[in-house]
């Protein structure tokens, strides 16, 4: 049997290539420059390297060639890596999503004077809480700067994910942008054991997951005698004899994807892990890693499974229509700021599947007709600046404790912090779907193509989960510019500390970001549109 060199496409790949490659340039940097010059170092290693990468994915997104596409839908990109990867229109679009918050997360990893002189993150990781390393490290202001190339690692698996051909690169793709999350959620500098516990639940339910669509790859391999998407899609149009393991497969390769987004019934780490992360870590998460995960999610159900939909789409009805209702009535009843803003991303994932479920190929549709896909991506853009920017201000809420996520504490913040307190409200305004801004435009183009597929019972329940986020996210804007806190419980009130150029920048970045998608949201939904659809 003669072997035959493989063919990478450099040209296309190399804004992937870059965050890897300064991803290990990170990791000899902790290796050779002096404890004191590594903090400058990485970070600003990592901004260039993230910007490079973002350029480059511009200048790629420009130069594709127009190619068949799923369907009947028109198609730009190329085929890479002997067929394991797929470099189109709207992996290139993820990229640039997944690097722009990118680089407000490595901001806000970057932010030191919030924490008088020191990150975030704890300064030794291998102590224990409570012991005397643990102190000594807090009093020299040991600070783990490997943060920076563990979020490189994580971008370069979430620009692999939707970028994967096949299941096994996908499945590579999955563990790569996990592993460093997993180290990530369980370093705070405060609340340590709360902070491991995040890491320990995220870890052991990320694994299982992993199992599970494992398991579904092996069944699916099975079923098409290979892991290739256009040949999988091939034997799903031809092979009707073994339904029932293209079924399980399909179901168990969901449950992985489904729980990296957070979906019903898999959610259940979302509250625990936004809440003990560190609130920098949050945020990247938050945004970067359901983008991610929605690009490989629209490219497997579309490309792979696409002939197949009218099996799984009632499957993704009743997910859909469950995690909208249940992050909206579970957001509710919670008082710490994080855990609701945790519930209302579960139900921001509930959104999100509703504009899946529309109609994917554009000559379905009138050429003024919003595509599922382009749907999808708007709302992907309109999420992240959203949740990056709130979870930023959270940062800035602190007592004598640190952080102070807790509702009680942001009694009257409004009448303290008004700059910082209306930020916030508009914010979740956005997230709310308010005209005027990202959120309502989103949220519109989702339901039109659900609509427009006959998805009319998950829209009515997208509706009425709507509805009932209003009232949480109005509620904390009551509480911080109308209600006055509670002094004779002795609760001490929170107060806004005055952040660094960093996370300042980071967050007006969002708030203009939000409030442009929702006067001017033409140029980004024509850019979502011009991305195509998935090749094969």
């Amino acid at each position: 049997m003669d072997f035959s060199k493989p063919t990478i496409e450099y040209a296309q790949l190399w804004p992937m290539l870059v965050v890897f490659g300064v991803a290990c340039l990170g990791v000899v940097v902790e290796a050779f420059v002096p404890r004191e010059r590594r903090y400058l170092t990485q970070a600003a290693l990592a901004v260039v390297g993230l910007a490079v990468a973002l350029g480059g994915s511009v200048w790629v997104g420009t130069d594709l060639k127009e190619l068949k596409g799923a369907g009947d839908a028109v198609a730009r990109g190329k085929l890479a890596a002997e067929g394991t990867l797929a470099v189109d229109g709207p992996s290139v679009f993820i990229w640039a999503l997944v690097l722009v918050f990118a680089i407000g997360g490595v901001l806000l990893f970057a932010e030191r004077r919030l924490e008088a002189g020191v990150s975030a993150f704890a300064g030794q990781a291998a102590a224990l809480p409570g012991t005397e390393a643990e102190r000594e490290a807090s009093t020299r202001g040991l600070d783990h700067t490997e943060v920076y190339p563990l979020l490189m690692f994580a971008v370069g698996g979430m620009m692999l994910f939707p970028t994967a051909n096949d299941l096994l690169t996908m499945f590579v793709a999955l563990e790569v942008l996990s592993l460093p999350l997993y180290l990530l959620c369980g370093l705070a500098r405060r609340r340590r054991l709360l902070s491991q516990e995040a890491a320990l639940k995220y870890f052991l339910l990320g694994a299982f997951s992993s199992g599970f669509f494992l398991y579904g790859v092996a069944l699916i391999y099975g079923f098409a005698g290979s892991m290739q998407f256009a040949d999988i899609n091939e034997a799903v149009r031809n092979d009707t004899s073994n339904s029932a393991l293209l079924l399980i497969g399909m179901g168990m390769l969901a449950v992985g994807l489904l729980f990296k987004v957070g979906a019903v019934p898999f959610q259940a780490w979302t509250p625990d892990v936004y809440q003990g992360a560190p609130t920098a870590v949050t945020a990247f998460m938050a945004a970067c890693t359901k983008i991610a995960a929605f690009g490989a999610l629209l490219r497997l159900f579309y490309v792979a499974f696409g002939a197949d939909r009218w099996d799984w789409q009632p499957m993704l009805w009743i997910i859909a229509i469950l995690t909208m209702l249940v992050g909206s009535v579970l957001a509710v009843v919670q008082t710490d700021m994080k855990r609701m803003l945790a519930y209302s991303s579960v139900a921001h994932t509930g959104f999100l599947l509703t504009g899946l479920l529309g109609v994917q190929a554009a000559s379905a549709l009138g050429k003024d007709e919003i595509t599922s896909l382009q749907a999808v991506l708007f709302y992907l853009a309109t999420y992240g600046p959203a949740t990056v920017g709130t979870f930023a201000i959270v940062t800035l809420v602190r007592d004598a404790g640190g952080e102070a996520p807790a509702f009680s504490k942001w009694a009257g913040l409004g009448k303290r912090s008004p700059l910082a307190a209306g930020a916030f409200a508009f914010l979740l305004l956005s997230m709310a779907g308010i005209p005027l801004t990202g959120g309502f435009v989103g949220k519109w183009a989702v339901f039109a193509v659900a609509l427009s597929a006959g998805a009319w019972p998950v829209v009515i329940a997208a509706i009425a989960a709507s509805v009932i986020s209003v009232f949480f996210y109005v509620r904390v804007i009551l509480l911080m510019f109308f209600a006055e806190p509670d002094r004779d419980a002795g609760v001490e009130s929170a107060a806004v500390t005055t952040p660094s150029l960093l996370t300042s920048a980071t967050i007006a970045v969002c708030v203009a970001a939000t409030l442009f998608l929702g006067v001017i949201p033409g140029p980004v939904l024509d850019l979502a549109g011009n991305a195509g659809s998935f090749i094969r």
